[in-house]
């Protein structure tokens, strides 16, 4: 087996170019690979297409920092406060938009990615008949149901297929094995359809602590491009088992940012002065261990015997 394990800094260097499609934040809420996000921005990739079921304030941070040209999916913001600023400012100022938005919702965009996965010409939907998602995204097409009522429409959706996915897993080994445990989003999806899989582990352990369990296995070794060890990654977002949200956090970045100068004094001071993610964790000091989950609820054990 091919050893894969890589510093974050040549991760994104590697494998992310300008003008890809980027999926980062495929876990919904939780688990976002915000490590990544600012390295991306340290980098100046420029013409990104930010795939974001979710994605939290990661989406509006690579926007104000200038690295998007357009987004596809159905919300960019924080969660905790609302529409994000630099979003909103893409829009609203000036006499054009500044990035185009490929509108979905967050089930159609699902569906989008499991259609990439498994290489099918579309998956067909109703949770958007009636909405103006129809108007807004052309790719989205209406169709009568073959297998039902003629007179009952549905939607096509067509595959996503993104160049990268990089996703947050708690652990892996250097061969790009890994487990995740809890609410898994879109995880499975974006890896399948995606042509480069980067991951971003809290723990990286020996491939037999992998084996011993395959059924947390939602990201095979062999999909994945490049594995990364990188504790904390998914600040300020939390991480199932290891780290809580940072509410607080997420708080000071949506009102620093209502304004074009706060935000460029946020990023000053939290990606573009600060030289990797190891300093941004030094930055943080005391706060990052204290969000660090330290109680236990262990799931009960799995016998795999086969004799």
């Amino acid at each position: 087996m091919q050893e894969k394990l890589v510093d974050l800094k040549t991760a994104i260097a590697s494998h992310v170019r300008d003008g890809d499609s980027v999926v980062l934040g495929a876990c919904l809420e939780p688990e976002i690979p915000f490590a990544a996000t600012h390295e991306l921005i340290r980098q100046g990739r420029r013409g990104l297409n930010m795939i974001a079921p979710i994605s939290d304030a990661s989406t509006d941070m690579l926007i104000g920092a200038g690295c998007v040209s357009e987004v596809t999916g159905a919300w960019v913001g924080n969660v905790s406060g609302g529409l994000g600023h630099n979003y909103r400012r893409a829009f609203e100022e000036g006499d054009a938009p500044t990035i185009r938005v490929n509108d979905y919702s967050n089930f159609s965009l699902g569906m989008a990615l499991l259609a990439g996965a498994y290489g099918m010409p579309y998956l067909p939907v109703r949770s958007i008949l009636g909405s103006d998602i129809l108007k807004s995204n052309s790719a989205l097409k209406l169709a009568k149901n073959p297998f039902g009522d003629e007179n009952e429409p549905i939607v096509l959706v067509p595959p996503l297929q993104p160049d990268v996915a990089i996703i947050s897993v708690q652990r892996a080994d250097r061969y790009g094995n890994n487990h995740h445990w809890g609410s898994s989003g879109l995880i499975a999806e974006a890896a399948a359809a995606a042509e480069i899989v980067i991951l971003i582990a809290e723990e990286i352990v020996a491939p037999t602590v992998i084996s011993s369990d395959p059924s947390r296995v939602l990201v095979p070794g062999y999909l994945v491009t490049a594995v990364t060890q990188v504790s904390a990654a998914v600040h300020p977002s939390p991480m199932t088992g290891y780290w809580r949200r940072d509410n607080q956090f997420f708080n000071d970045y949506h009102a620093r940012s209502r304004t074009q100068e706060g935000f460029e004094s946020w990023l000053r001071e939290w990606v573009l002065d600060i030289e990797d993610h190891g300093a941004y964790c030094e930055k943080l000091g005391a706060s990052i261990a204290a969000l660090r989950i330290k109680g236990e609820a262990f799931s009960a054990p799995a016998n795999y015997a086969s004799v």
